[in-house]
C-alpha cells in the first residue's frame, strides 16, 4: 500500500522547502463576460481555470480518481513487515533505504500497486515511537474468514482488542486487533473482495462538513451514511465507487466532539488525478487548504498537489511513490503535517510504477 512519508500535525505549511509558494490571482473575467475563478498563477499555466464553482465541482466528478496508497509511519519497519506478512497476509511489494535522507519506506499490499490500494510505511532512522493520537481510527481488511483471521493473528503473538462477532445492532462480523506500533485494524468478513485493503477511518468535528467538502473538492460519493444514537456516533463511507470493491475513506463523528488531537504518525492518503492543477483549484473553491501548490516535484518531474480537508487530515495528489516519500519526509523535518491528502498526477505515477518495473 502506498504510503507518505512523514506527515503528521497538521499545518498550512509547505511539505518542501525548496517549493515557493504561488500567490493567489483574483477573479478575472472570460471574453464571454463570466467570471474566471483563477486559484493561483500555477493553476493559470495548466488552463486549470473555471467558469463557476459548479462547473469546477462537476470536473472534479469527472476526474479520473483512485486511492492509491495510504502513509505512515513506524518504529521497526521490519517489525512491521514481518508482522503484516505473516499475520494479515499481505505482500512485500517494495522496500527502498535512503541514507541521504535518513528513513527507509516499504510497500505492501494484496495485489499490484496499479490496481490496488496500498500501504507505505516510513521508517525515520533513530525514531522507534509515535503517537498515534485520537482523530485516527483505523484501517480496514476484508477477509473471507473473520474467526480464522484472528486466530492466526493470535498465534503469531499479535493483540486482539476485540473479538470476532456481530457488530451491536447489526449482521455485520467483524474484530479488531492492533499491529505492533499500535495502529488499530478491523477485520471484516466480505468473501470474494477484489480490495482486501478496503477502509481508511478518520474521525471528523463536522460530519456534514466533511461529506459536502470531500464531495466537492475529492469528487468522491457518498456511498452509505449511518447514526448509531446508542454509542452516540454518526459514520459516511465517501469513496469512488461501491465499498464491496473500492478501498473506501470512513468519517466518524462523534456526538459532541468538534476536534481532534492528530499526532505525529498518521500521514496521508494518495489519490490519483489527471490535472493537479485543477484539483488543486477545486480544493480552494471548496474551501480546503492546499499546503503545497501544484507542480513537478524538484529532481524528480511527478505533479503532485497536497491539501487539507476543513479537519486538517491531508491529501496529497502525488504523480510517483518517490515523490510522497520525499514530501512526508521533509514535511517532518520541517512541521508535523498529519492527515494530509496528496493528489498524484495519473500519468506521471504509470511512469514511475514503470520505472520500478524496469529496475
Amino acid at each position: 500500500m502506498r504510503v507518505s512519508r512523514g506527515p503528521v500535525a497538521c499545518a498550512a505549511l509547505m511539505l518542501l522547502s525548496t517549493a515557493a509558494a504561488l500567490r493567489s490571482e483574483p477573479i478575472r473575467l472570460s471574453r464571454s463576460g463570466a467570471p474566471k475563478l483563477r486559484a493561483s498563477a500555477g493553476a493559470a499555466h495548466a488552463n486549470a481555470t473555471f467558469c463557476s464553482k459548479e462547473e469546477a465541482f462537476a470536473w472534479a466528478k469527472k476526474d479520473h480518481r483512485r486511492l492509491l496508497h495510504v502513509v505512515y509511519r513506524v518504529g521497526d519497519i521490519d517489525r512491521t513487515i514481518k508482522f503484516y506478512t505473516e499475520c494479515l497476509g499481505m505482500k512485500l511489494l517494495r522496500k527502498r533505504d535512503i541514507p541521504e535522507e535518513k528513513y527507509t519506506n516499504a510497500f505492501l499490499g494484496y495485489g499490484r500497486e496499479d490496481a490496488h490500494f496500498v500501504v507505505e510505511l516510513t521508517y525515520n532512522y533513530g525514531v522507534d515511537k509515535y503517537d498515534i493520537g485520537a482523530g485516527f481510527g483505523h484501517f480496514g481488511i476484508a477477509t473471507d474468514d473473520v474467526a480464522k483471521t484472528v486466530e492466526i493473528i493470535r498465534a503469531k503473538g499479535g493483540k486482539v482488542t476485540r473479538e470476532y462477532g456481530t457488530v451491536k445492532g447489526g449482521k455485520t462480523v467483524t474484530a479488531f486487533i492492533e499491529d505492533p506500533d499500535g495502529y488499530k485494524f478491523e477485520i471484516l468478513d466480505r468473501p470474494g473482495t477484489r480490495e482486501p485493503l478496503c477502509q481508511v477511518m478518520l474521525r471528523v468535528g463536522d460530519l456534514d462538513r466533511a461529506i459536502s467538502f470531500y464531495e466537492k473538492a475529492y469528487g468522491m460519493e457518498l456511498l452509505r451514511k449511518q447514526d448509531n444514537p446508542r454509542n452516540k456516533y454518526t459514520v459516511a463511507l465517501m469513496g469512488y465507487g461501491p465499498e464491496d470493491r473500492n478501498a473506501v475513506v470512513e468519517l466518524t463523528y462523534k456526538y459532541g466532539v468538534a476536534k481532534y488531537d492528530k499526532g505525529n504518525a498518521y500521514g496521508q492518503i494518495a489519490i490519483g488525478t489527471d490535472n493537479v492543477y485543477k484539483t488543486a483549484e477545486v480544493v480552494k473553491l471548496s474551501g480546503g487548504q492546499v499546503v503545497r501548490e501544484p507542480g513537478p516535484l524538484p529532481g524528480i518531474g511527478t505533479k503532485i498537489t497536497s491539501v487539507l480537508d476543513p479537519d486538517g487530515w491531508k491529501t496529497v495528489l502525488p504523480c510517483s511513490h518517490h515523490a510522497s516519500s520525499i514530501i512526508a519526509h521533509r514535511a517532518e523535518t520541517q512541521i508535523c503535517l498529519c492527515g494530509m491528502q496528496v493528489f498524484v498526477d495519473n500519468i506521471d505515477f504509470a511512469k514511475e510504477l514503470g520505472s520500478h518495473a524496469h529496475h
